[in-house]
């Protein structure tokens, strides 16, 4: 099984170690995780936002989403990331966003936490202004950094 970690891809079983495992090492696949660096999006990293016109942050970030599957006593490990987001309202508590999809236009949709859908176009000179919901009504969001 193979580990990702910021600092670069690492394997976790390495060839020795099967080789001292004798006949119970039947096979063997190393596979690299993807790097961070693999994921790209405008939308990566720290922003300022007014939610409503109350004051918010927001920050997207790379994490590990690679899987391992077996069939008997055959495993496959494939690697990857995936980008995950994080929301604060006015100060409150940190909450997921989740499910990022590029619009066609090069866009952000993104659910919150709750699972209300959010909307961010491409930012124009470091500046998005998209919207959010809450119990179906739209209210403006705009973040900058």
């Amino acid at each position: 099984m193979a580990t990702a970690t910021s600092h670069g891809a690492r394997p976790g079983l390495s060839l020795l170690a099967a080789r001292a495992l004798g006949p119970f090492a039947l096979c063997l696949a190393v596979t690299m995780p993807a790097d961070a660096g693999q994921v790209s999006g405008w939308w990566g990293g720290n922003w300022n936002c007014t939610i409503d016109g109350r004051p918010a942050r927001m920050k997207w970030f790379a994490v590990d989403d690679g899987e391992t599957s077996c069939d008997g006593d055959t495993c496959s490990t494939t690697s990857g990331v995936r980008w995950q987001g994080r929301f604060s309202d006015n100060g409150s508590r940190w909450v997921d966003l989740n499910h990022p999809t590029s619009g066609n236009r090069g866009g952000l949709y993104f659910r919150h936490a709750d699972g209300n859908r959010w909307y961010l176009p491409k930012p124009t000179g470091n500046r998005s202004t998209g919207w959010t919901t809450w119990n179906g009504q739209r209210y403006p969001l705009s973040c900058w950094r």
